[in-house]
């Protein structure tokens, strides 16, 4: 089990961001990196989720197409979102909530059994669950 390196060049496919469900009029409660898996804290802002814990902060409610400072605007993209991700990733692979905030990881976490992303090319996954 090992965290997936996010490339630096990680963004949201245009074509399948128009179509995925959106979540849109939340504010950031931090700084959210580009392509973070999220979820929204009891106080109604923006987190990056994490699996370390079957708790609130592992309940994925959407990923960013974007980095977002904190305290501004985001909107949250679901199922079917197509992101650019990596290198070299394993197509067909299945993605896990990261203990890291933010992350996907290869193998289950505590708080992701069953996986939020599917790896549908060496560089890009598709957000399968939320």
């Amino acid at each position: 089990m090992a965290l997936v390196t996010r490339s630096a060049e990680a963004s949201i496919d245009a074509s399948t961001g128009m179509v995925a469900p959106q979540i849109t009029g939340l504010l950031a409660g931090a700084a959210l990196d580009v392509a973070a898996p999220c979820y929204i804290h009891t106080d109604g802002t923006v987190l990056m989720a994490d699996g370390t814990a079957n708790n609130a902060a592992a309940r994925v409610v959407g990923f960013t197409p974007r980095a977002v400072a904190s305290g501004q605007p985001v909107t949250l993209l679901g199922y079917g979102a197509r992101f650019r991700y990596g290198t070299g990733l394993t197509p067909g692979a299945r993605l896990f909530l990261g203990a890291t905030a933010g992350r996907l990881d290869d193998g289950a976490t505590t708080g992701d059994a069953a996986g939020i992303a599917t790896v549908i090319s060496t560089t890009d996954i598709r957000v399968r669950s939320v």
